[in-house]
């Protein structure tokens, strides 16, 4: 019995599987390659709402948009500013926030006032929602700041300007603006993001029984 046909059709199938693997490996070579190139990807942090507010806050009847804040481009990023220096900004390598810092905060300031259950409707600024006042904030400051080199844990500081505004007048019945600092514990990312947490946290709190304690529409 001739088996020459049957060598070759076993040399063939074992040039396929060969190639296939050069393949897969050329694949994973080069996967790792793009990846020593650009680097690992960046740790995502979150920040979270308020839950909690001074008691006595008052219900109203009125229904909020929250516009996203205002902020000068090197605050409106994902990434997490740090200044070492009063005319620098820099930013946390391989760490970033979840979104760019303005629409994380708007995201943040719809849930703090949904989560204090005392206000007939708030979302964020749409042609669905027909609001009574429209809550405009400006961020002016939201970094991590260091003293100087080897100084220890940073100071967070926030910064915003607020203002509610009567639809559809456009007209401002008041302006406030709210800055809260917190030290981190120590100076990993985990601690320097808990304490813009905090920071944070007291800001959003302050906002929000803010605009509640303004004229109502029947009010004005």
């Amino acid at each position: 019995m001739n088996d020459r046909p049957r060598r070759r059709a076993t040399r063939r199938a074992a040039l396929r599987t060969g190639f296939v693997v050069l393949l897969a490996g050329s694949a994973a070579g080069c996967a790792n390659g793009l990846q020593s190139v650009l680097g690992e990807p960046p740790r995502l942090y979150l920040l979270t709402s308020k839950s909690a507010f001074s008691p006595g806050l008052p219900e109203v009847d009125w229904q909020l948009a929250i516009e996203p804040p205002i902020a000068e481009a090197g605050l409106d990023t994902a990434r997490i500013a740090l200044r070492r220096d009063p005319v620098s900004l820099e930013y946390y390598a391989g760490a970033s926030w979840v979104d760019a810092a303005p629409i994380m905060i708007q995201t943040l300031l719809v849930e703090s006032f949904e989560n204090s259950g005392r206000i007939v409707g708030v979302g964020r600024q749409s042609a669905a929602l027909r609001p009574d006042y429209s809550l405009r904030t400006d961020l002016r400051e939201f970094q991590a700041e260091y003293d100087g080199p080897g100084q220890g844990p940073p100071r967070v500081r926030v910064r915003l300007n607020a203002k509610l505004v009567k639809m559809p007048q456009r007209t401002i019945l008041g302006a406030t603006t709210v800055e809260r600092t917190e030290t981190a514990t120590a100076t990993d990312m985990g601690s320097v993001v808990r304490a813009f947490d905090r920071a944070l946290g007291k800001a959003l709190k302050r906002i929000v029984e803010w605009t509640f304690d303004r004229p109502t529409p029947k009010e004005s």
